[in-house]
């Protein structure tokens, strides 16, 4: 079987065509737990298989966690994908991707960089949360339809935070009660003008990547909408920077 394995800023995925159906949806999902695991196997934060699109697109894309549970999309791997597709010959330089969560567009910036723009924001709440018998302040959406779900925490003093400690009050938020479905927990903090460093916890990872692109834009557009930054913003995560620009 071949399969290429790539990263977006650090958060790193095993790609597999499946055009012509070999694979059913229960195969791939196998597969992704086998060949995700890092002490086992090759090691990816997903996998993500390239299938025919339903819709009017250039391609469709299957995204699986590495605990193999179906994800509606991943912005990062989305990236990743408009690169193949374009150095692969299935699209060109602008392309629609065609995810569980609705369309995306990619467009090639230049040999190395892609931008893609997410499925629109829904469903913003500000929430104040029990954990451990203390108020924890949070913003939550979801992106696309349907929902991709997002907690988001400003978190002063990140960069210096204990990381089991971290790691600890993630997975208590990620799997807070008032998520039905679950959430990636994003954590900021501010390090300037429209600048913030970031660690996401991400759902079907069970731990932090080295980025979230969905969290990273779902991030930005939350604390722009409490006027927090502006709608340019540059976010420095574990395995580089991402630029979110909001088009209203």
């Amino acid at each position: 079987m071949r399969f290429t394995k790539m990263n977006g800023a650090g958060n790193d995925f095993i790609l597999v065509e499946n055009l012509h159906g070999e694979l059913t949806q229960q195969q791939l999902s196998k597969l992704a737990r086998t060949l995700c695991d890092r002490r086992m196997s090759i090691g990816a934060d997903g996998l993500m298989a390239i299938v025919p699109a339903k819709a009017d697109a250039d391609f469709g894309m299957l995204f699986f966690n590495c605990d193999g549970t179906l994800g509606e999309m991943c912005g990062n791997g989305a990236r990743c994908i408009c690169r193949y597709g374009y150095e692969t010959g299935l699209a060109g330089e602008t392309q629609t991707i065609e995810t569980t969560a609705g369309l995306v567009t990619g467009t090639r910036i230049d040999a190395k960089n892609y931008r893609i723009r997410l499925p629109d924001p829904m469903n913003l709440q500000y929430l104040a949360l029990d954990v451990d018998g203390k108020k924890v302040g949070c913003m939550y959406l979801e992106l696309g339809n349907p929902g991709i779900p997002h907690a988001v925490v400003q978190y002063p003093g990140l960069r210096e935070a204990d990381e089991q400690e971290l790691f600890e009050f993630g997975r208590k938020l990620r799997y807070h009660p008032a998520f039905p479905k679950g959430a990636n927990v994003n954590f900021l903090e501010k390090t300037g003008e429209n600048r913030f460093y970031e660690r996401t916890w991400e759902r079907g990872v069970e731990d932090f990547t080295y980025a979230c692109g969905t969290g990273t834009g779902a991030s930005v557009y939350a604390l722009a909408e409490k006027r927090r930054c502006g709608d340019h913003a540059e976010v420095e995560v574990k395995g580089g920077l991402l630029i979110v620009d909001i088009v209203r």
